[in-house]
């Protein structure tokens, strides 16, 4: 399966390692924001990997909802499991002491089928993988702040999104629109996405992410931070290719030509 290079189970524990972490925002979500680094001081696990994993072991939905109370940092044992509600089932990730960090809110109908789980996940993680620069850039640009590039506090805090069917998990993926709403130090940034199939939109989305310790923008200071992260891409690229090549980030590649941006 795609995703055991990055986690391990035992005794019903699903364990991350960093190098694990690591590798799945740089492979599978061309991620490389030095928090999934395994030597970050403050790392912590991708969001996205933690609901890739919920998908897989649970079932792709026709709606999910997505919210995340807390960031998981390194060895940290997880307990993913399952519910039924009166009009939903919740899929909870916690640790061993209780302390949720996801919470999946699922509707309507479900599929376990692999071939429509791994593009829907590939798809939307390359497509999540694109928060900075790619998304958040012009947006900081044209409200004139941005955060501390020493520290960068960028949140995962909401996706949700509802399909037509699930037979409609293997489209492709469509950035359509995004906004962001300052108040004082703090910001909110909602991205907005479809599934397009070859007759229109099959679904659609929105994900929601939460700023920190804002400034006044600063051009100079925001290209040196892009630049820093694409000379860390180039140096996995070229460690991989010198490894014999990475099929994971091939893939990534790949699928960049599908997450247009119709704005």
């Amino acid at each position: 399966m795609f995703l055991d290079p990055y986690y391990r189970e035992e005794a019903g524990l699903v364990r991350i390692e960093l190098e694990q972490a690591s590798c799945f925002a740089k492979q599978i979500a061309g991620d490389f924001n030095p928090i999934h680094d395994a030597d970050a001081r403050r790392f912590c696990v991708p969001g996205d990997l933690l609901f890739a994993l919920a998908v897989v072991r649970y079932g792709l939905y026709e709606q999910m909802g997505l919210q995340f109370h807390s960031m998981v940092g390194r060895a940290t044992p997880l307990i993913f499991s399952e519910s039924d509600g009166a009009s939903s089932s919740i899929i909870d990730v916690k640790d061993e002491k209780g302390k949720r960090y996801l919470e999946v809110t699922c509707k309507g109908e479900r599929t376990t089928e692999l071939q429509l789980i791994e593009p829907f996940i590939r798809r939307y993680v390359a497509f999540s993988g694109l928060n900075f620069p790619h998304y958040l850039k012009p947006l900081l640009e044209e409200e004139g702040v941005m955060f501390n590039p020493e520290r960068p506090l960028v949140v995962y805090d909401h996706m949700e999104y509802k399909l037509r069917t699930v037979a409609d998990a293997a489209a492709d993926l469509v950035f359509a629109r995004s906004a962001l709403q300052v108040e004082g130090r703090r910001a909110a940034a909602l991205l907005e996405f479809e599934w397009r199939g070859s007759n229109g939109s099959v679904g659609s989305g929105k994900k929601k992410l939460l700023l920190s310790g804002l400034r006044p923008y600063d051009a100079d200071a925001i290209n040196a931070m892009i630049k820093r992260l694409e000379a860390a891409k180039a140096a996995h690229q070229s460690e991989q290719q010198a490894e014999g090549g990475d099929s994971g980030q091939q893939q990534h590649q790949a699928l960049e030509p599908l997450l247009r941006d119709d704005r």
